[in-house]
């Protein structure tokens, strides 16, 4: 059995993973939440999931470089400088970062690479998701994945097409841009959806996720298959095989 450890253990997403990880029979190495010690976790699994909080990304990521444990980051909200610090570990330690750990996301992400290469720069693209109201990130990384993989599919990248939202006067839509939309309400789990919009007609490729086991299921298989990565960087595509 693997031991798998927890940081972010009595979150929403924590608890969904610690009640999967009972369910697929593997072990608990145990949790860390805000003022907890990540390095006597770190010690004690065999691989870390983290979805805690970016603030606490740093002292996470050391921990488990500093003891050789693979890591599953599946924290949003994240900056250039975490990405870095990801790059960095991924150089001694296996570590699979995501913005969703669906694997409906990551067939969704693939279809949205492929539709922005073929459609070509006369479709405008864009991306709307839809979450509970606790949620504290906008855009939603998932989204940013889904706009990452837009722009991979335009020949560009995100931060040079992105468009996070728009008020008042803005003028007519920019070609070669990505528009994100966030709307926050009630207890939605999870809503997202591509607009590639043409002339005289739409594409729309979408995800609703219904029950936020589903992303608990996607990080213990991701866990597991991260145990026995050699040391770089990964995407829920190579959990998937694809």
């Amino acid at each position: 059995m693997t031991s798998i450890g927890i940081f972010g253990w009595q979150g929403r997403m924590g608890r969904a993973i610690e009640q999967e990880i009972e369910r697929v029979g593997e072990t608990l190495a145990g949790g860390v939440d805000q003022g907890g010690d990540p390095v006597d976790l770190a010690v004690r699994a065999d691989v870390l999931v983290d979805f805690s909080s970016p603030k606490a990304l740093a002292a996470n990521l050391a921990a488990a470089r500093g003891a050789g444990t693979p890591i599953v980051i599946g924290t949003t909200g994240l900056s250039d400088r975490h990405h870095a610090m990801i790059d960095e570990a991924a150089a001694d330690i296996a570590v699979l970062q995501t913005g969703n750990t669906s694997f409906g996301i990551a067939l969704l992400s693939r279809l949205v690479r492929d539709a922005a290469r073929r459609l070509g720069p006369d479709w405008d693209i864009e991306i709307v998701e839809s979450h509970h109201r606790l949620k504290v990130d906008a855009p939603s990384g998932t989204a940013l994945m889904l706009g990452d993989a837009a722009a991979e599919g335009m020949g560009t990248t995100l931060a040079d097409s992105g468009v996070i939202g728009r008020a008042g006067l803005v003028g007519a839509r920019a070609g070669g841009t990505i528009g994100f939309a966030s709307l926050r309400g009630g207890t939605i789990v999870g809503d997202h959806q591509v607009v590639f919009a043409g002339e005289g007609e739409r594409i729309e490729l979408g995800h609703r996720a219904d029950d936020r086991g589903l992303f608990a299921r996607g990080a213990v298989r991701a866990a597991l298959w991260l145990a026995s990565a050699p040391a770089g960087r990964y995407t829920m595509d190579a959990v998937l095989g694809v």
